[in-house]
């Protein structure tokens, strides 16, 4: 078991609070080195002359994950780095708080900050790891891209539940899942990048709202 950042924007961090994302995806790539234990070794093609794929994923079952998002402090220490807030400075979240340069004047928003440079004491989302699977992206299931937390591609508005008729007009079936995820999917990573269908970690995890220390 380890304890591990990880990083989301502020619409997934929404998802994460809102009880609608409990998977997560991230590219991998293979591993040169010899098997040893927590690899995954994966065949793909034909019985006979397929290719063997190995992978080292950085993450495990009961792993735990500290969330960093965007976020801001108050506006006095703005020229203090990261490393030098004290814990229990005033932490304002981009998932929360929707703010703008302008709203720093006469505000208690300071400058943004980027979820790279939050520190551990500052993260408010523990997430614990229970599966972790290594697959091409395009496999994933309606089911899987659902737990990813989308929204609708068409409307932009969430969850895909099927279940009723939203404020949007939109009906969220099921079948958009993947849609949207492969709309949400190139918009992080860039036009087309759901055609390179890259082989991916996905990770489960159950989420937790507080601190990993708390």
């Amino acid at each position: 078991m380890a304890d591990r950042p990880i990083l989301f924007s502020a619409p997934m961090v929404r998802a994460l609070l809102d009880g609608r994302k409990t998977q997560t995806r991230r590219i991998i790539t293979t591993t040169g080195k010899d098997m040893a234990p927590g690899q995954i070794l994966i065949f793909e093609g034909p019985r006979f002359g397929g290719t063997a794929y190995r992978f080292a994923p950085r993450f495990a079952v009961s792993d735990r994950l500290y969330v960093r998002e965007e976020w801001s402090t108050h506006p006095s220490v703005d020229p203090m780095a990261p490393r030098d807030l004290g814990v229990g400075t005033p932490v304002y979240y981009r998932g929360t708080y929707e703010w703008s340069p302008s709203d720093t004047i006469g505000s208690p928003f300071g400058r943004r900050r980027a979820g790279m440079h939050m520190p551990r004491w500052a993260s408010r989302l523990t997430l614990t790891v229970t599966d972790v699977r290594v697959q091409r992206l395009q496999d994933i299931s309606e089911e899987d891209a659902i737990a990813e937390g989308v929204s609708c591609y068409i409307c932009g508005t969430g969850p895909i539940d099927g279940t009723s008729e939203h404020d949007c007009g939109c009906f969220h079936s099921k079948d958009l899942a993947i849609p949207s995820y492969r709309y949400l999917w190139d918009m992080i990573n860039g036009i087309d990048a759901w055609d390179e269908n890259p082989w991916v970690v996905a990770v489960s995890f159950d989420v937790r709202k507080g601190n990993i220390d708390g």
